[in-house]
C-alpha cells in the first residue's frame, strides 16, 4: 500500500533537523530504496527460469566470451563480486545445467566456467522477458536512463570501477 507522503523526504526532513548534508542522504537513500525495488522486480522476472539476475548476469558474461566459458577468477573480476560469490554462483549454474566447470588447458590451477547450449537459450527467453519490462526501469525514458548512468559513473570511478 503506497503510503500518503513520500518517506524518503519525510526521513531527509528529519535528518536535517539533526545533522547536515541532506542532500546526500537523500539521494542515497534513494538509490538504495530503488536498488531494492530494482532486483526485487528482475528476480522475480528471473524466477520462472530458476535464475536470479546474479546468476543471469554470469551467464551473460559466458556467451559474450569469445569461447564462451571464463576463469572464474575472471568472471568475479567482470562481475565484480567475490570469489566465493563466483564459486556458489557457477556451482548453482552447474546443477541446473547450464555451465560446466573444466580444468583450465593452460593453467592447472584456475577453473573454466563453461556455457552450455541449454545455459544460451536460456539467456536468450530470460533477455526477452527482462527487455518485456525494461528491465524494471520503463518508468524512465532513454535519455534518462542515459543521463542516470552518466551521473553514477563517478561514484564508480572513484570507487577503483574502472
Amino acid at each position: 500500500m503506497a503510503l500518503p507522503f513520500d518517506p524518503i523526504d519525510e526521513a531527509a526532513r528529519q535528518w536535517g533537523t539533526h545533522w547536515d548534508r541532506v542532500p546526500a542522504m537523500h539521494a542515497v537513500t534513494s538509490l538504495m530504496r530503488v536498488q531494492q525495488l530494482v532486483i526485487g522486480r528482475l528476480d522475480a522476472i528471473l524466477r520462472p527460469h530458476g535464475l536470479t539476475f546474479a546468476r543471469y548476469e554470469a551467464l551473460v558474461l559466458l556467451v559474450f566470451s569469445s569461447r564462451g566459458s571464463l576463469p572464474l577468477g575472471r568472471m568475479g573480476e567482470r562481475l565484480q563480486v567475490h570469489p566465493t560469490s563466483v564459486t556458489s554462483i557457477v556451482r548453482r549454474l552447474e546443477a541446473a545445467g547450464l555451465v560446466v566447470r573444466r580444468a583450465h588447458p593452460e593453467d592447472g590451477r584456475a577453473v573454466l566456467a563453461e556455457i552450455t547450449p541449454e545455459g544460451r537459450a536460456l539467456v536468450e527467453v530470460a533477455t526477452a522477458d527482462l527487455l518485456g519490462a525494461d528491465f524494471a526501469l520503463g518508468a524512465l525514458s532513454d535519455a534518462e536512463l542515459q543521463r542516470l548512468s552518466e551521473l553514477l559513473r563517478p561514484v564508480r570511478r572513484e570507487a577503483g570501477d574502472f
